[in-house]
C-alpha cells in the first residue's frame, strides 16, 4: 500500500522547466546530491558496463551514465509516470528547445516494484550486470524484511561476481540522532522536516525489529512521502548474506570532503555550480541545505567472487536505441 502512495507521490512531480529547477529553494542541494551521484558513477563504472537502474525515475542519471560510455542500460521504477518520463528523456524528447544528442547505449525500461518482484526471472537474458545503482531509494525497501531481502536478492542476482553496488539513500544514525535532540517528535529547518509517529515517543528503536520504523519525510520542491529507517549494520550484515560485501559508507558530509581533494572532482562541481562557479556565480549551498545534506549516505558494494572474463553477455539486443511506448515491459506481483 505504502508503495503504491510513494510511486503515485513520484508520479505526480511534472518535469520542470530549467527556469523552474534554477528557481527551487533546493537548488544547490539537488546539485550536490548530482554531484554525489556523478562520482559514485566515475568512480566504479568502466567503459562497455552493462548497467541495472533500480527506481530508475525519471532517468536524471541518463547522461551521467552516457559520460561513463557504458554499453547497455535497464532502468526500472515502480511509477509509470516517472518511467514514461524516462523514455521520452531518452529518445531526447524532453526538452524540445534542447535537443541534445541521442545516448550511445541501448536501453530498456521496465515499469514495477523492484523491491517486490524477482527481476532475476525478468530479466534471465539480460543478466549478469556489472553495475547496478539505487539512488535515492533503497529504504523504500525497508517497510518490511520480506521487501528488503528482495532488494538485495536483486541485486546479487542479477551482479556478476566481482560487480558492483552503488547508492545513496538517508542516514539513519543522523535522523535518529537529530530526533533525540529534540523535544518533539519533529525536527527540521527551511527545507525540509521529519516527523515520527507518538509510537516512537520513547525514542528507542528495537534492535530486535529493524524494518517498518516509519517517518513522514518533507522536502521543499522535492518529496513528501513516507520513509523508513534503514539501520545500516543491519543493512551491511544482511547484504553479507546475499555475498555482497560493503567496500565503503560515508556520510554525505564527510563523501564531499573527501572527493572534494580530488581535482577532477573539484571540476565537476565547479560545471554542475552546487558550491556555485568560482566565479560571476557566488551562489552556493545554504546552510539549512547542507544540514539536509547530512541526512544522507553514499554506499558502495562488492559481489563476491572473481569475474569471469569469458563471459561476455549478448544481451545487448535486448535495449533499443529508440523506446516506444509499447517497449516499456509492466509487471506486478510475484513474478
Amino acid at each position: 500500500m505504502f508503495a503504491r502512495k510513494v510511486a503515485d507521490h513520484y508520479s505526480s512531480r511534472t518535469n520542470q522547466t530549467l527556469e523552474e529547477r534554477e528557481a527551487s529553494p533546493i537548488i544547490h542541494l539537488k546539485k550536490l546530491n548530482n554531484w554525489i551521484k556523478s562520482v559514485l558513477i566515475q568512480l566504479y563504472t568502466k567503459k562497455g558496463d552493462a548497467v541495472l537502474d533500480l527506481a530508475c525515475g525519471k532517468g536524471g542519471d541518463l547522461i551521467k551514465w552516457d559520460k561513463a560510455k557504458i554499453g547497455y542500460y535497464v532502468g526500472i521504477d515502480i511509477a509509470d509516470g516517472s518511467i514514461e518520463d524516462c523514455r521520452t528523456r531518452y529518445n531526447g524528447d524532453a526538452d524540445h528547445h534542447q535537443r541534445r544528442k541521442k545516448f550511445s547505449f541501448p536501453a530498456r525500461l521496465i515499469c514495477g516494484d523492484c523491491f517486490e518482484v524477482r527481476l532475476d526471472k525478468v530479466l534471465a537474458d539480460d543478466a549478469p550486470f556489472d553495475v547496478c545503482s539505487c539512488q535515492f531509494a533503497m529504504h523504500y525497501s525497508w517497510s518490511t524484511e520480506a521487501r528488503a531481502r528482495r532488494a538485495l536478492a536483486n541485486v546479487s542476482a542479477l551482479l556478476r561476481p566481482g560487480g558492483i553496488f552503488i547508492g545513496t539513500m538517508p542516514d539513519g544514525n543522523v535522523i535518529v540522532k537529530k530526533l533525540r535532540e529534540v523535544d518533539g517528535m519533529t525536527f527540521g529547518n527551511s527545507v525540509y522536516w521529519i516527523r515520527f509517529d507518538e509510537e516512537f515517543e520513547n525514542k528507542k528503536f528495537k534492535s530486535s525489529n529493524p524494518f517498518g520504523i516509519k517517518y513522514k519525510f518533507h522536502l521543499e520542491d522535492a518529496v513528501d512521502c513516507p520513509e523508513w529507517i534503514v539501520p545500516f549494520h543491519v543493512f551491511k550484515s544482511m547484504a553479507e548474506e546475499y555475498d555482497l560485501e560493503l567496500i565503503f559508507a560515508k556520510n554525505a558530509h564527510v563523501f564531499v570532503d573527501e572527493y572534494l581533494k580530488k581535482p577532477e572532482f573539484i571540476e565537476l562541481m565547479r560545471r554542475l555550480g552546487a558550491l556555485g562557479d568560482g566565479k560571476d556565480d557566488q551562489s552556493t549551498l545554504s546552510p539549512d541545505e547542507w544540514d539536509a545534506a547530512y541526512l544522507y549516505l553514499a554506499f558502495v558494494l562488492r559481489k563476491r567472487g572473481q569475474p569471469d572474463q569469458t563471459q561476455v553477455s549478448i544481451r545487448r539486443d535486448k535495449g533499443k536505441m529508440h523506446l516506444l511506448k509499447e517497449d516499456i515491459m509492466y509487471i506486478s506481483g510475484q513474478v
